[in-house]
């Protein structure tokens, strides 16, 4: 498993077409928006067919997506590899 948090900025009169896009992006779901920063925020989650890098890249290239920071990331990758 895979998944991270973004934080979207765009202005707020772009917000719907951003939102419209956000939802065609594998993996991605909208947690929170605020208007007057111009920030939104998303998780994206990798799945069949995939991944969590390609839903943040296609993310930061959406129509008025003005810039992406990424907040949080976790994958349980590797984990069966350590040792307790």
């Amino acid at each position: 498993m895979n998944i991270a948090s973004l934080v979207v900025r765009a202005k707020p009169e772009d917000f719907a077409v951003v939102h419209d896009f956000l939802k065609q992006v594998p993996g991605v779901e909208v947690q929170g928006e605020s208007l007057e920063t111009g920030r939104i925020v998303v998780t994206v989650e990798d799945g069949e067919g995939w991944s969590v890098t390609d839903s943040i890249l296609k993310v930061n290239l959406g129509p008025r997506v003005q810039g992406v920071t990424l907040a949080y990331e976790y994958t349980d990758e590797g984990l069966e590899n350590l040792e307790a």
